[in-house]
């Protein structure tokens, strides 16, 4: 044996310990290791000594070690790890019968529903990339992506077929026959019944998931959204175990599943439940008294949103909100947009200290946790460093900002993203030595607590002083007329930019008499001049995406309606 291979050995001794240690750390903690039974272990031991962690697999754990478990409620259907892991295999038979595997992408363009889970873990054990986008697509951009991601078919819900159809004609690769749809079928397509309607025993030939990924389009906030391609190395386990080590999750929870699951923070947070073996509750989509209904009937202990649906969930009221039990609530995600530092307090006043505030990306996974305790000291910020994440702060010269000043965000962990599909240029421009930005300009206090204070791009120069959108929002946020704040950046003739804020008002009578005076009166005691808004804008809601980013692009394309 060469001097490289006893090296290689070695490394991959050490990662398999490492995966090992961390596994059982969170294993007793969660109290899942007390639930093993011998075909989970057996189970485990074949899927995680060759530190394989991604839909393939979590599912044939506990499918073998406890088959009858819940594993996802929908509607009025119930789904065992059993059911879900026997219809992976399934689905996976027939895809590969059709020519599916490695390289050839599946689309999936559906609502959050168990579907959605077994396509992207079927795709996932026969090596074919699962590419999520999200149901509200047009044709147009469902053309885009499919093109992009070199789709070879599409699973659909029947209402999408319009969609779909008038996209088919840009998309000579697709095969009709491989158009899935749901529920019974579609003119013409095959339907998804069929896949799931294959002979039992499956078993795709060992080495068929190596590098097996899926593909998640970013927001596409400024642009043409960027494919990042994720990938489950073997040392993804031990990043995972890492994350889910910082928080109160147990294996008996019980996830609600709201956000969307094409996006990363619901199919993530899902993922992080299903490793622990817990039950999850999906919603097709959010509606704030559906998320509450839903947490009193099923008593959810976790949950993973966005801070808007937070946002949507106090607007009901208490009269709303007092109906529904929520007290067996222990953990409240939130990230994938800015939290504002009274909604935080809100949230804590009304649910109790369950709330943790993340900052990750879909390129980058979960980077920083905030707890409870770091939200009440200082609710704007996004927290620590998780274990096994490095972070760097870098000013325009490329060196380390100082603490208190502010720096685009760079990150190294296990989880970056192998890049973006078909976009070398966007991999390397965001890549250095080894750490990824996704734009992202951030600063960090003497406590180490790290707070994000917009995107590269976002950032205003007005009179050559530099400007944070998050700083002013953050002003704003605690005026108490003030429901929501946007703030951006337009051309001066003078000034090179000056500052617009987009103001949605509370309703009730504490926004009676707020003008754009009152406001302007109110900055100027906060903030030095050229942070202060010199135009303000009175908008109903301000517009953002299916995930909750505001859409600033539209807002700095924004012009008075005439008269």
């Amino acid at each position: 044996m060469t001097s490289l291979s006893i090296r290689a050995l070695k490394e991959q001794l050490s990662g398999a310990k490492e995966r090992a240690k961390a596994m059982l750390a969170v294993g007793i903690e969660s109290g899942l290791v007390w639930e093993l039974r011998p075909d989970g272990v057996r189970a485990a031991a074949e899927a995680f000594l060759g530190g394989a962690l991604s839909p393939a697999t979590i599912y044939r754990v506990h499918g073998a070690n406890t088959p009858d478990k819940i594993a996802l409620y929908w509607r009025d259907t119930r789904r065992t790890f059993a059911d879900v892991d026997a219809s992976m295999d399934r689905i996976a038979s027939g895809l590969s019968r059709r020519g599916f595997g490695r390289g050839k992408s599946l689309v999936l363009m559906t609502r959050n529903r168990p579907e959605f889970i077994e396509a992207h873990g079927a795709a996932a054990r026969i090596g074919a990339p699962a590419v999520s986008i999200s149901w509200r697509s047009t044709a147009s951009e469902l053309a885009y992506l499919a093109t992009h991601c070199g789709a070879r078919g599409i699973v659909f819900e029947p209402d999408f077929f319009p969609v779909v159809e008038e996209a088919l004609k840009s998309l000579p690769a697709i095969e009709r026959a491989n158009l899935f749809a749901l529920d019974g079928g579609a003119p013409g397509c095959t339907s998804f019944d069929v896949l799931r309607d294959e002979p039992a025993g499956f078993r795709a030939a060992k080495g068929t998931t190596d590098g097996a990924a899926v593909v998640i389009y970013t927001s596409g906030t400024t642009g043409k959204p960027k494919g990042a391609v994720r990938k489950f190395p073997k040392d993804s386990l031990a990043s995972w175990m890492k994350f889910i080590a910082e928080t109160p999750m147990r294996h008996d929870d019980i996830h609600l599943a709201v956000c969307p699951l094409y996006h990363s923070t619901g199919f993530g947070f899902l993922g992080l439940a299903h490793v622990l073996g817990q039950s999850a509750v999906l919603l097709d989509e959010f509606k704030p008294e559906a998320f509450l209904q839903n947490v009193s009937r099923f008593s959810v202990t976790s949950t993973a949103v966005v801070p808007t649906m937070l946002h949507r969930v106090l607007s009901l009221g208490p009269e709303v909100l007092e109906r529904y039990d929520t007290r067996s609530l222990r953990v409240i995600f939130t990230g994938g947009a800015p939290l504002p530092g009274p909604l935080a307090l809100d949230v804590m006043d009304h649910f109790g200290d369950v709330l943790f505030n993340f900052y990750g990306a879909t390129e980058t996974g979960l980077v920083t946790l905030a707890k409870p305790k770091d939200l009440r000291a200082a609710p704007w910020s996004i927290g620590r460093p998780i274990p096994g994440n490095e972070i760097r702060l870098l000013g325009d010269d490329g060196r380390e900002v100082n603490a208190g000043e502010v720096g685009e965000l760079y990150v190294k962990n296990k989880l970056l993203v192998s890049g973006y599909h078909k976009d070398e240029g966007a991999t390397q421009a965001s890549m250095k030595e080894g750490y990824f930005s996704v734009g992202d300009l951030a600063r960090v206090d003497r406590d180490g607590r790290y707070f994000i204070e917009g995107r590269k791009r976002d950032m205003i120069i007005s009179g050559g002083v530099n400007v944070y959108p998050a700083e002013v929002e953050s002003v704003f946020e605690s005026h108490p007329a003030v429901a929501e704040v946007a703030v951006v950046g337009v051309p001066d003739r003078e000034w090179g930019e000056r500052v617009r804020a987009f103001i949605v008002k509370r309703a009730g009578a504490v926004s009676d008499g707020v003008d754009e005076g009152a406001l302007k009166a109110w900055a100027r005691e906060k903030m030095a001049g050229p942070k202060v808004p010199r135009e303000f804008v009175f908008l109903e809601a301000l517009p953002r995406n299916p995930t909750g980013k505001v859409l600033k692009r539209e807002l700095r394309a924004w012009t008075a309606p005439v008269a």
